[in-house]
């Protein structure tokens, strides 16, 4: 079943109309679940249907320019991103861990001519350099975890 209600469910999908470019900001505003394990924001392109299935995917998924891992054990928000198929080296350095059980947050992940930057709660959380060189393919958003989600731009 598909479920393209925006609000008051874990997960979202939606189009970045005209790609990523620098100066764009998404914004992710939800309420962490009261048991939360993680919580993951994706920037990536278009899955490609693949005709024949040498991979054994029937979809191989598109390259992905930001992977966002909040994860609740270990308070860490892993950062990567894949290419062709491949997925790079992750990140992990942060200054604080902003997300807690029950609250609400506003993340904003701002695009910038040589990284992402990503702020919670209008503080600066991390930066993620960017691997994938066009950052127009990037068209696709979603997010998905043990969130209640209230806005997504």
């Amino acid at each position: 079943m598909e479920d393209t209600d925006k609000k008051g469910n874990g997960e979202y999908m939606g189009e970045i109309k005209g790609g990523l470019r620098p100066s764009m900001k998404l914004v992710v505003m939800g309420i962490v679940a009261k048991k939360p394990k993680s919580i993951e924001v994706v920037v990536s392109c278009k899955p490609h249907r693949e005709e024949d299935e040498e991979d054994g995917e029937s979809e191989s998924e598109g390259d992905v320019g930001l992977q966002l891992k909040v994860t609740f054990t270990d308070k860490a928000v892993q950062r990567n991103a894949r290419l062709d198929g491949k997925w790079g080296r992750a990140e992990n350095t942060l200054s604080f861990f902003p997300f807690a059980p029950g609250e609400p947050f506003k993340m904003e992940i701002v695009c910038e001519h040589q990284q992402f930057r990503i702020l919670v709660d209008g503080q600066p959380l991390c930066g993620f350099s960017h691997r994938l060189p066009q950052l127009a393919s990037l068209t696709a958003l979603r997010v998905f975890g043990d969130v209640h989600l209230t806005k997504v731009a």
